[in-house]
């Protein structure tokens, strides 16, 4: 297995500070049980007359299922750790458990659903829009683009492969719309939105600002939909997160540029500027430029971090739907922060380096990540080729600034 060699190369053991109880997202005692709030939220708490250990002998940690796992789990330095017992858990999960609930989220400019499982967790379900063979027509602007259920699932694994582990975890998963989604819902908007189409097949297109309508619904066969599970992150009533601009963020319009594409020297003024003027922010930044790249995301307007650790932490790499819409040409665009800024974390570089190199070629190690989902092939093989064509280009723009 080239993934498992490349995982337990030394590249992939550079330590991470050691963590103090001020770098947990949340500090909990592993002797107490949790249980319920009945406020009509699904979420946790900690029950104050919990017997500390349980009569199998167990802690109650233990018994905690896998996604309460994930969320104790997070702190300042990573999202989930590298060799992480619970993701093989966390992906079954998303992939298996029994769907008891599923509502629409509010917001966004496309359809997407909550899901939730018997245990309270909670996934983000992206249905399928368009065939892993098409690809986005060249007049299309990117804001119009579709959002695709395999590029989360692909963008999750890359993430992982390229050590940022910052993408929550997403699997694919087959639902069955009329038993998952229109029987069970409760969400009477969303229920509304239901049909049988002229082909026998059962279709919705559910309430949001662009693709909500019969034009653009989505349909089973007849009633089987594929689409892209992904972990929900804790509440934002009991973990905050912070919304950031990128700095680099396209106009959003179809004649106007933003001023990071007209000002060559741009860079030299978001060094000045906070959060970037100190810290590793701005090559959080880079780091997530490169992600972006390497799937051909245009989308990035926004990033999150968690409010508790200020400064001081990773960037959340969400939203990533509209990657892999394109092999066939790569935007260099999206590079503009590296290319300006000529600056990349040094463990980014050599990790783009070693999987730049035979026995861990980047194409070969997300192939091989992505056979595992159920939904498997995730990409269409010239998206993987395309990725080790735009990981040269990155190692040839570095090239550039250090030269």
């Amino acid at each position: 297995s080239k993934l498992a060699a490349l995982f337990a190369h030394p590249l992939y053991s550079i330590p991470i500070p050691e963590v103090m109880q001020k770098d947990k997202l949340f500090v909990v005692n592993p002797m107490e049980k949790f249980s319920l709030r009945h406020s009509g939220s699904d979420e946790w708490v900690s029950s104050s007359k919990a017997e500390t250990l349980l009569p199998t002998g167990k802690t109650a940690y233990d018994t905690y299922p896998a996604w309460l796992k994930f969320h104790v789990g997070i702190n300042r330095y990573e999202l989930y750790p590298r060799q992480d017992p619970l993701m093989p858990t966390i992906l079954k999960d998303l992939a298996t458990q029994r769907i008891v609930s599923s509502v629409q989220k509010s917001g966004g400019t496309q359809l997407k659903l909550i899901m939730t499982f018997p245990n309270y967790g909670q996934a983000l379900f992206k249905p399928m829009k368009q065939a892993r063979d098409q690809e986005t027509p060249r007049d299309f602007f990117y804001f119009s683009d579709f959002e695709r259920h395999n590029a989360e699932i692909a963008a999750f694994h890359l993430d992982r492969i390229l050590d940022f582990r910052r993408i929550p975890p997403v699997s694919g998963r087959l639902v069955n719309i009329t038993k998952e989604i229109r029987d069970i819902t409760t969400d009477k908007k969303l229920a509304k939105t239901f049909f049988i189409s002229p082909a026998g097949n059962v279709c919705f297109y559910g309430e949001c600002s662009y693709y909500c309508s019969t034009e653009h619904a989505l349909c089973g066969k007849p009633d089987q939909l594929e689409g892209s599970m992904a972990a929900l992150l804790p509440d934002k009533t009991l973990a905050k997160r912070r919304s950031w601009r990128s700095p680099w963020r396209r106009s959003y319009h179809k004649s106007k540029k933003a001023e990071w594409e007209l000002n060559p020297n741009y860079c030299a003024q978001v060094r000045e500027t906070p959060p970037y003027d100190r810290g590793h922010r701005l090559l959080d930044l880079i780091d997530m430029t490169v992600l972006d790249f390497l799937m051909g995301n245009m989308d990035r307007h926004h990033y999150e971090t968690f409010e508790k650790f200020g400064n001081d932490t990773f960037l959340l790499h969400l939203d990533n739907g509209r990657g892999f819409g394109t092999h066939s040409r790569d935007e260099m665009s999206i590079l503009a922060p590296l290319q300006q800024c000529c600056s990349i974390k040094k463990s980014t570089y050599l990790r783009l380096q070693l999987l730049a190199t035979q026995p861990y070629l980047l194409s070969d190690v997300l192939r091989e990540a992505l056979a595992t989902d159920p939904l498997t092939p995730i990409l269409a093989e010239p998206h993987l080729q395309a990725l080790d064509r735009r990981l040269a280009k990155v190692l040839d723009m570095v090239a550039r600034c250090l030269a």
